[in-house]
């Protein structure tokens, strides 16, 4: 029987690595087929345009490695997406009810934190797609959908079985 553990618990940290990798593997495909080419070049060019946020422009002059730093910074990111969620679900155990509801929500936060916070305190300043109503409107979905990803994986990474 599967039961939530009260705010004390522990979290079980393997299924915060995993929502961290299926946010970051989702978030890459959502980039890619929207902004990128799927050739070598394109998926190089996704995570070098996220090593930018450290590197700045000189990100896409480094090749190989900064494209494996952006990959880095981007699992890294989506991982503390889910574990900052679990984090706080676990002393509020009520934003693991409702996964859905909160999960779209927590996208939204996800998306304006991520845009209005991060980036212009990074090295990339404003977001480019700022200039294109539909690439903020397609952030927007993916991000819900993230959030409610990030959501169901903190709500199995607090449960456990009963004693």
């Amino acid at each position: 029987m599967s039961a939530l553990r009260s705010p004390a618990s522990r979290i079980l940290w393997s299924f915060v690595v995993i929502g961290g990798l299926v946010v970051a593997l989702g978030d890459f495909l959502f980039a890619t087929t929207l902004w990128f080419s799927w050739d070598a070049e394109g998926l190089r060019r996704v995570f070098q345009t996220i090593a930018v946020g450290v590197l700045g422009p000189a990100s896409y002059e480094g090749g190989l490695a900064s494209a494996v730093l952006g990959a880095v910074l981007h699992v890294l990111m989506a991982t503390a997406f889910v574990a900052i969620y679990a984090l706080v679900a676990r002393r509020f155990p009520s934003l693991l009810a409702r996964p859905v509801v909160l999960g779209v929500l927590y996208g939204v936060v996800l998306y304006v934190v991520m845009n209005f916070v991060v980036m212009p305190l990074s090295r990339v300043g404003r977001s480019p797609s700022f200039a294109h109503p539909d690439w903020i409107a397609w952030a927007v979905l993916a991000h819900m959908v993230f959030g409610v990803v990030c959501v169901l994986f903190a709500r199995r990474a607090l449960r456990h079985d009963a004693p």
